[in-house]
């Protein structure tokens, strides 16, 4: 008598374990997610990242409220014709609507990294489909999502005098500077040498690796460029100030 074969396909993990195996085994998330989609994650992870923004904004809101004050200060001093209560009234509604904006980028941020991964990984002769580069992006992010909950226990722990600026709840080596008279470009550019943002960079090599059938040391090549055009912005935002 002839045994059927067993052809019941082996269990699939959730959603929910990727978000644990990330940290532990990434490169078997991105084996198994190689080809699906990545509009649900990209979903939890921008809601996650939302829920723990506005639940700890309280204990940000030094932060929030020291960046404010400078950049009035420096928008006084480029425009003395402004009135300092006009500014005010803009940057007080600009901090209201703050945590907002930078939920919205969130996803726009991951988006633009998978683009850019995908497309640094061509010169590295990368086999990685766009959808497959947007997926390592989307799981990529959850350690910044970590750094967000490590940054509420440092501001936690931290007196209001200490916290003079975004680094200052970092665990980068821009936290060691203070922002009132370190260099902008240098601050923008050590804020990027992050605990959490070069893992996010390490996420994304194995990420290339596993979807883009790209050796070791060309991924962490490919990797360190996407992460040197991501520090672009805010070293031109620098630049400008």
């Amino acid at each position: 008598m002839t045994v059927p074969a067993n052809t019941s396909a082996a269990p699939q993990a959730s959603l929910w374990e990727d978000f644990i195996d990330i940290i532990t085994s990434p490169s078997a998330v991105f084996r198994r997610r190689e080809n699906s989609g990545f509009g649900l994650q990209l979903l939890i992870v921008t809601v996650l990242f939302a829920i723990i923004l506005l639940g700890t904004k309280s204990l940000i809101q030094p932060v929030f409220d020291a960046e404010m004050s400078r950049q009035t200060a420096q928008i006084l001093k480029a425009h003395p014709e402004i009135t300092a209560d006009k500014i005010q009234g803009q940057m007080a509604f600009g901090q209201k609507i703050a945590p907002f904006l930078i939920i919205v980028t969130i996803p726009i941020s991951i988006m633009l990294t998978g683009l850019v991964l995908w497309v640094v990984g061509k010169i590295f002769e990368s086999k990685q489909m766009a959808r497959a580069a947007f997926m390592v992006a989307t799981y990529a992010f959850v350690p910044r999502i970590i750094g967000t909950v490590v940054g509420a226990v440092i501001a936690y722990f931290s007196s209001p005098e200490r916290l003079t600026g975004a680094a200052r709840i970092t665990v980068s080596l821009g936290a060691l500077l203070d922002p009132d008279t370190a260099s902008p470009v240098l601050m923008a550019l050590l804020t990027r040498v992050d605990l959490f943002t070069l893992w996010q960079t390490v996420l994304l090599a194995i990420g290339l690796q596993v979807t883009g059938k790209v050796s070791k040391s060309s991924s962490y090549i490919a990797a360190a460029l996407v992460w040197l055009i991501g520090a672009l912005p805010t070293v031109i935002g620098a630049l400008r100030r």
